[in-house]
C-alpha cells in the first residue's frame, strides 16, 4: 500500500499583500498528477489547510476541487485533520458527505477516541494500515482548568493531556489491528512542535501554544506507532534518528524565510508493519529570493536577475549604516519593466542612531495584525472559550478584509 503524507497547504495565505492562489492550485494539480502517477492508495494531509478559520471562496474553491478531482486518480481515501490555523467547525461541517466519498475529516478532537481511528485499505480492499487521525489538540481538548494553578502547573497538565490522548487513540488501534488477518501498519498524525523538530528564521512559523508549552516530547507518540505524519513545522524533516516521526514541510514556501528550500511531500510504501518513506520533491511554481547586503551587492544581484526574464518575487534587505538617497526608487527602477516584483524593501543598521528601535524593540512590518491581537489578548487575560471565540471572530474580520483588498492584511 501507497500513502502521501502532506500538511501546512496554508491556502489563502498572502505574502506582503499578494495572493498565492495561483501557487497553491497549481500544486493541488501536480500532487493530483503524482497520486495518479505512483499509484498512491490514501492521502493524510496532517492540518493546517487553510492559514485562516475563515477561508475565503477561492481558498474553498481550490480545496474541494481537490477532494472532488482525487477521485479521478485511483486515490481511494483521502483523511485530513485539523491544524491551529484551521477553524474545527469549518472542516468538520462538510463531514457527513465527505464520508461518502471516503473522504475524512477530524477537524477537532472527538469526545470519543475511537472516531479519530480509521483502517486503510490496500487496493484489493483488505486493511493494510490503522490510522490515528489525531487533530491539533488545543488545550480544552485535553485538560480541564483549575484555580488557582500556576503556568508551570498549565504546561504539565496540558502535556499530560496531549500523552494521554495518543495513548488511548493508540489503545483502540492496537485493539482494532489484534483481530485482523494479517499484520497492519499503526500510523499516527499530528499537529503540533516535537521536541527535536528544527525551526529556522523566517519560516513563518509562530508559537503554537502562545505563553504555553513549547514542545512535545517523542515519547508522547505510542512505541507502537510505526510512522507518526507530522504537520506545523515548514521545513521537512525526521524528527529523532530515523524516519518514524516525520514533518513533511509546508509544500510551498511561505515566507522569504523559506526561499531556496526544498519542499516535498512523504510516500509511505507499506508491507506489513514496515514503512519505507520516500521524499518527492514539489517544484518551484513562483520563484522568491531575499537578497542582503551593502547597495553594491543588492544592486548587481538584481541587475542580473532583471535578465532572466522569469517572474520573481524579491525581498531586499541593505545591511549596514551605508546611507542610500531614495532606496526604494532605486530599487524600483532597478528592476522596472522586468519579471523581478520587489515585495519587499528594508534597512537594517548596525549603527546608534537614536531613530532607531531600542534593543529587542519589533518593527512595525516584521509583525502581522494577528500577532498584536494575540498579545492584547494575553495582556488582558482572556483564555478558553472566550479567547477561541475571539480569536475566530478577529481572523474572519482579516480574511474579509482580504476578499475585498488583498493589500488590506499585507
Amino acid at each position: 500500500m501507497k500513502i502521501i503524507h502532506t500538511a501546512d497547504w496554508h491556502i489563502g495565505r498572502l505574502l506582503y499583500g499578494r495572493k498565492r492562489q495561483a501557487e497553491h492550485g497549481a500544486f493541488l494539480n501536480w500532487l493530483l498528477d503524482t497520486i495518479r502517477e505512483n499509484a498512491v492508495d490514501a492521502v493524510v494531509v496532517a492540518g493546517d489547510v487553510f492559514d485562516t478559520p475563515a477561508p475565503g471562496n477561492r481558498s474553498q474553491e481550490l480545496y474541494y476541487q481537490f477532494v472532488a478531482n482525487l477521485s479521478t486518480t485511483g486515490c481511494r481515501q483521502l483523511v485530513i485533520v485539523g491544524g491551529n490555523h484551521d477553524s474545527p467547525s469549518f472542516l468538520d461541517a462538510p463531514s457527513t458527505l465527505l464520508n461518502h466519498l471516503n473522504v475524512h475529516v477530524v477537524g477537532q478532537a472527538r469526545k470519543n477516541p475511537e472516531d479519530e481511528v480509521f483502517v486503510l485499505r490496500d487496493p484489493t480492499g483488505m486493511p493494510a494500515a490503522i490510522l490515528c487521525a489525531v487533530p491539533f489538540l488545543r488545550d480544552r481538548d485535553v485538560r480541564e482548568s483549575e484555580a488557582g494553578e500556576g503556568q508551570d502547573d498549565k504546561d504539565s497538565a496540558l502535556l499530560s493531556g496531549i500523552a494521554e490522548h495518543y495513548r488511548e487513540v493508540v489503545r483502540i488501534a492496537v485493539e482494532q489491528s489484534s483481530g485482523m488477518d494479517r499484520p497492519v501498519a499503526l500510523i499516527g498524525t499530528g499537529h503540533l512542535y516535537s521536541a527535536g523538530g528544527s525551526l529556522r528564521e523566517g519560516d513563518g512559523v509562530r508559537d503554537l501554544y502562545i505563553g504555553s508549552l513549547g514542545r512535545v516530547p517523542l515519547d508522547c507518540f505510542p512505541a507502537e506507532l510505526d510512522y507518526v505524519a507530522l504537520g506545523h513545522l515548514h521545513v521537512p524533516q525526521r524528527v529523532g534518528p530515523t524516519d518514524r516521526v516525520r514533518y513533511s514541510g509546508s509544500p510551498i514556501p511561505l515566507g522569504f524565510g523559506e526561499a531556496g528550500q526544498t519542499k516535498s511531500v512523504c510516500l509511505l510504501e507499506l508491507n506489513g508493519r514496515s514503512v519505507d518513506v520516500r521524499l518527492i520533491e514539489v517544484p518551484v511554481f513562483q520563484r522568491m529570493e531575499s537578497i542582503r547586503g551593502d547597495w553594491d551587492t543588492i544592486h548587481s544581484r538584481l541587475l542580473a536577475l532583471v535578465k532572466q526574464e522569469e517572474s520573481l518575487w524579491v525581498e531586499v534587505i541593505l545591511e549596514g549604516n551605508e546611507s542610500v538617497p531614495d532606496l526604494s526608487r532605486q530599487v524600483q527602477e532597478t528592476v522596472a519593466d522586468s519579471q523581478v516584483e520587489v515585495l519587499r524593501i528594508k534597512h537594517e543598521r548596525q549603527d546608534a542612531d537614536p531613530w532607531d528601535l531600542p534593543e529587542g524593540i519589533e518593527e512595525l512590518e516584521d509583525i502581522r495584525p494577528e500577532d498584536v491581537f494575540v498579545r492584547c489578548l494575553d495582556a488582558n487575560g482572556f483564555e478558553g472559550e472566550q479567547r477561541d471565540r475571539l480569536m475566530l471572530t478577529f481572523r474572519q474580520v482579516l480574511s474579509n478584509m482580504a476578499e475585498q483588498d488583498p493589500n488590506a492584511t499585507g
